[in-house]
């Protein structure tokens, strides 16, 4: 399904396993500054734990126009019920503009659909915090020096409405 952003479309697309490496890269791009600020930034390891952990069944490409502009995984939360949200990237040239709240907004209003609480791992001092707070996320715990657990609870019941998101 195609959305409005700016003046282009904007769509996800099911991940594939061959784009690991688009979206480590991107990955290592995005995180640089943030890492750095926290010393912990390794030109290895940012792409490394991606490649581990890159779960394609869970994963969506964004796409801006049909190109590549980033990607977001989704999955059921291994420690119960509800849904963690991770690897969410847009490309440096997107961001900015809306895309990531509304790229973010439709993957909610999906878990609102289905009653699922979403998770999620923010760095400490990220700026995508706000975005996270602004829908509705809060802090669960701090878990270590670097990383800031947050929750958002579903915001309506199962058989609750849709809210129509962003472009529709």
């Amino acid at each position: 399904m195609d959305y409005v952003y700016g003046e282009a479309n904007w769509s996800l697309r099911p991940g594939r396993a061959e784009d690991v490496e688009a979206v480590a890269e991107l990955r290592a791009v995005v995180m640089r500054d943030d890492l750095v600020r926290l010393g912990r930034y390794d030109e290895h390891r940012v792409r490394q734990r991606l490649r581990d952990g890159f779960s394609p069944a869970y994963t969506s490409v964004v796409e801006v126009g049909g190109v590549f502009a980033g990607c977001v995984t989704l999955r059921p939360y291994e420690a119960g019920e509800g849904l963690y949200l991770e690897h969410f990237y847009l490309a440096p040239e997107t961001q900015g503009r809306g895309l990531g709240t509304a790229v973010l907004r439709e993957l909610l209003d999906r878990a609102d659909e289905e009653g699922n609480p979403v998770s999620l791992v923010v760095l400490k001092g990220s700026a995508a915090r706000r975005l996270y707070e602004r829908e509705g996320f809060t802090v669960e715990s701090e878990e270590d020096p670097v990383d800031v657990l947050m929750v958002r609870e579903a915001t309506r019941p199962v058989t609750g409405p849709r809210r129509p998101a962003a472009g529709r």
